[in-house]
């Protein structure tokens, strides 16, 4: 997609909110933005727990990448995801797949990025040919079992011989998908490092790599589908239990650290109200079908001022009438509850309001869809009620 940005204001456009992997990173984007050149970017995902609402940050950042002319493909690991998960069967995968998929679709519509420049792949189609078999063969005589279990804390405390493949696999896609840059969680940083190394020993060129931060559990650590259905916020939760949840997360008076409500503020809600506001009527005419231009973001009271992304509600001292507080910058909310300005419960009544306003269009969409729910019965079968699985449910 054509911009009218300069290769500097893209370039700070797809880096921001992120990490630059290293400064050969940074170099290789700056040279292909100099190039011209529109960007195509891989961001995977496993199809093992149910995802929550920490993958909406790097949903989110789908929306800057396509403003920089850029194209997003979504690989579901469906062979890592087996690998790595090895207690369940290839057949459940593959309903996981199909579960993910659909979820991932809806929660991209839900935020307002433009699905005309986002295509998906599943890992295991293109991995049946026969280069594609030598070049993994190649890497796996380049690789120690060290260099695998250097990649993450999974792959390295594994004693089985299957999650070591992963990382390899994950990275040799880069290749046969053929993208520029792969970006991920931070957690990812020891598998990106494993590509730029060995790729290039295969006669391939190492790409360029971003990393995006981890949403915090609502009680401390970071969220995880395999913790506690409390520490999290899952994309499906009713609008009740999202309530209940941000009730009980810790968000500590006045503090920063340690605070399970503040980053979801920071990393999720603000982004999602500018990309609301900022996808323009321009956009459109580029081809971006993105909603109309606002004056402000869609979480803002009514009558907030110009460039409100963010409105939280706080009840008068002497009367039942309430005002707000309209924030353009998180930087402005948080020194705001650093300074007592915003109270605990009045932070998460707004962003409990908030995210079910996102998350709504996701539960519709769930309920409207068989095929959707029919997967879910038959990939997290533990997830329903003992009666309730007496459907017919397809192959995939």
């Amino acid at each position: 997609m054509a911009t009218a940005l300069g290769a500097e204001q893209e370039y700070s456009l797809i880096t921001r909110r992120l990490e630059i992997q290293n400064g050969w990173s940074g170099q290789k984007l700056q040279s292909l933005l100099a190039q011209g050149k529109g960007i195509k970017y891989q961001w995977v995902t496993a199809p093992t727990g149910k995802p929550h609402i920490g993958y909406f940050i790097p949903l989110i950042k789908f929306a800057d990448f396509i403003r920089a002319g850029g194209e997003i493909v979504v690989e579901f690991i469906d062979t890592y995801a087996f690998l790595v998960n090895y207690k369940f069967p290839w057949e459940q995968v593959r309903h996981r797949t199909k579960y993910y998929k659909a979820l991932i679709t809806a929660a991209l519509k839900a935020v307002g990025v433009p699905m005309s420049y986002v295509s998906m792949v599943e890992m295991s189609s293109y991995q049946v040919t026969q280069q594609y078999m030598v070049d993994f063969w190649k890497l796996c005589a380049l690789c120690s079992q060290q260099d695998a279990r250097d990649t993450g804390a999974e792959v390295g405390a594994s004693t089985m011989l299957s999650p070591l493949l992963t990382p390899l696999l994950q990275e040799l896609g880069e290749e046969y998908l053929g993208v520029d840059v792969e970006f991920g969680g931070t957690d990812q940083r020891g598998i990106f490092n494993l590509g730029e190394q060995f790729l290039p020993d295969l006669g391939y060129e190492k790409r360029a790599h971003l990393l995006n931060e981890l949403l915090p559990s609502l009680t401390g650590g970071k969220m995880s589908s395999s913790h506690p259905a409390h520490t999290k916020i899952m994309f499906l939760d009713d609008a009740d239990a999202v309530v209940e949840k941000l009730a009980g997360a810790a968000c500590p008076p006045g503090t920063v650290q340690g605070n399970g409500v503040l980053p979801i503020i920071e990393h999720i809600l603000m982004p999602i109200s500018e990309i609301r506001m900022l996808f323009t009527e321009s956009d459109k005419a580029n081809g971006v079908n993105g909603h109309a231009s606002s004056r402000v973001g869609m979480f803002a009271a009514k009558g907030a001022s110009e460039g409100t992304l963010f409105s939280v509600s706080i009840r008068g001292a002497s009367c039942e009438c309430r005002s707000h507080r309209n924030y353009c910058t998180y930087e402005a909310l948080q020194k705001d509850y650093v300074a007592g300005l915003i109270d605990a419960d009045a932070l998460k009544d707004a962003v409990a309001r908030a995210l079910n306003q996102v998350l709504q269009p996701i539960r519709d969409m769930y309920a409207a869809d068989n095929e959707w729910r029919q997967a879910d019965q038959a990939g997290y079968p533990e997830d329903w009620p003992e009666g309730q699985n007496g459907v017919s449910l397809p192959d995939y």
